[in-house]
């Protein structure tokens, strides 16, 4: 009697101290858990709206560039068609010589193309004087380069006045150009640099997030253990209680027995 109820004693002491650590395992396994998945909501969260914002930069960056291609087309065509009317002109005025009508022609349909596809920006370059000098040109280009004698000497000034303006025109285009490479340039390397972080800031957050995510598999899996073990020592120690509340009786018994 003495030696079983020693040690169900003893045995019972046992269960309720691990019932007790169990206890304080589960409510700090509990709080580790409800935190992890706190910070694992707001890992995600970040990652989302990095994501988003390196897909917009990506988006505004597309259609930049989209529009760059565009603009830097237009321009060299623009510059190329001028070049050509330049290098035509020049022949002809530097010479004197007659020009072909269909050369005359083509001229003045590149000027005036070339004035209605940039209208806003030769605002503010060509004068109203010159305007009226490209206007008069196109309406009836024959008037500038015409082969009677009489006309030879106001032929000169007048095919001058449209080369400077020609020559003022491809600079300005030249000079857009020029500014709309650069900002390109300085676009893209804005782009690179945002992207960059971007990428950089989305990778530790997915680091974090997969070290955050095992650490809480892991968490609830020592919770879960931790739970089932709580459960078999209550087992365990109701079992032992019974028996010793038997055997306390039966010794009890045995000991009257004897008297």
């Amino acid at each position: 009697c003495e030696t079983n109820d020693r040690e169900k004693t003893k045995a019972i002491a046992d269960a309720e101290a691990r019932i007790e650590d169990l206890t304080t395992k589960i409510e700090e396994l509990t709080a580790s858990s409800a935190r992890l998945s706190t910070e694992i909501t707001g890992l995600e969260k970040e990652i989302s709206q990095n994501q988003e914002a390196l897909d917009k930069a990506t988006a505004i960056r597309q259609k930049q560039l989209a529009e760059f291609n565009a603009e830097e087309k237009d321009l060299l065509e623009s510059v190329s068609a001028l070049k050509a009317a330049i290098v035509v002109l020049s022949k002809h005025h530097s010479s004197l010589v007659q020009m072909p009508r269909s050369h005359v022609m083509a001229l003045a349909a590149t000027v005036q193309s070339e004035l209605q596809k940039h209208a806003s920006m030769l605002q503010g370059v060509l004068t109203h004087s010159q305007r009226r000098v490209l206007a008069g040109f196109v309406q009836a280009p024959q008037d500038y380069f015409d082969a009677a004698p009489t006309f030879k000497q106001s032929y000169a000034p007048q095919s001058g006045e449209i080369f400077g303006i020609l020559k003022q025109m491809r600079e300005t285009f030249e000079s857009n150009l020029s500014a709309a490479q650069k900002e390109e340039l300085s676009n893209q390397k804005a782009y690179e640099d945002l992207k960059a972080a971007k990428e950089a800031e989305i990778a530790a957050g997915q680091a974090q997030l997969d070290s955050k995510t095992r650490e809480l598999a892991d968490t609830d899996e020592k919770n879960a253990q931790a739970k089932v073990d709580i459960e078999d020592t209550r087992s365990s120690l109701s079992a032992d209680e019974q028996f010793l509340m038997v055997l306390k009786e039966k010794c009890s018994m045995t000991d009257k027995e004897w008297e």
